[in-house]
């Protein structure tokens, strides 16, 4: 089966990610962006195998074909939208596959994606000590309370790259309230964006509700493991 992928090189400053472009939350890190690649190939199966966790997989995960279609390396901008080599914002990747308009079975699977996602991170939360909650690991800007906020506002700020986000002072600070209120108006306003063709520009990046949905759909699976090692190391 062949599957689409984009490159982003320089995330963070320090590895590529590869995107399997038609697959919300399927991705891979690596030091490079060879290396990313070759790691999308085991992702992939563990992708099929954590869908096959809750349904039938729509897709075959077996003799994958890796088509890269395209490679971006993010880059850091000013307020003034000057390229620099450390600024106020990091502009990440728009793949001309984001240009592509939701259909109702994007939509059916993103749903999915995201309460499967939501589903698995509630349950390791709920699974943690206060003293869990407060660990931050050697390195970390946040303790575990603070990721689990970062994920909410990650929702909320997704949404105002589109315009569609309540507004900020009306984010909660407690950290499962935030996922709650931030995560209830994604799913509000994800049915108004089948086959919108309109490219949102901000902050000198552009958004679409496709780039929404994917880097919705990596952020809190890619966090939610990130937890789980914290409380390894705990």
């Amino acid at each position: 089966m062949i599957f689409r992928v984009g490159i982003e090189n320089n995330n963070e400053g320090y590895r590529s990610i590869a995107w399997a472009l038609e697959h919300p939350g399927c991705y891979a890190y690596g030091p490079d962006s060879d290396q990313a690649l070759d790691n999308l190939l085991p992702a992939i199966e563990e992708y099929a195998a954590w869908i096959e966790g809750h349904e039938r997989a729509w897709f075959d995960p077996q003799e994958p074909e890796l088509i890269l279609e395209e490679t971006f390396n993010d880059y850091d901008i000013t307020a003034d939208l000057d390229i620099v080599e450390k600024g106020e914002y990091t502009v990440e990747p728009f793949f001309q596959y984001d240009w592509k308009p939701l259909t109702a079975a994007d939509l059916e699977t993103v749903l999915k994606i995201l309460a499967w996602s939501r589903a698995d991170l509630l349950a390791l939360l709920q699974s943690l000590s206060p003293d869990q909650w407060a660990f931050k690991g050697e390195g970390e800007r946040w303790d575990i309370a603070g990721v689990v906020k970062h994920i909410g506002g990650a929702d909320w700020w997704y949404l105002d790259r589109l315009g569609l986000a309540f507004p900020r002072d009306d984010v909660p600070k407690d950290p499962l309230e935030r996922l709650e209120k931030t995560r209830a108006r994604m799913l509000e306003v994800l049915p108004g964006l089948l086959d919108v063709k309109q490219v949102n520009g901000l902050d000198g990046e552009l958004w679409s509700p496709r780039k929404v949905i994917r880097r919705s759909a990596w952020h809190e699976r890619d966090h939610t493991e990130h937890i789980r090692k914290l409380v390894n190391l705990k």
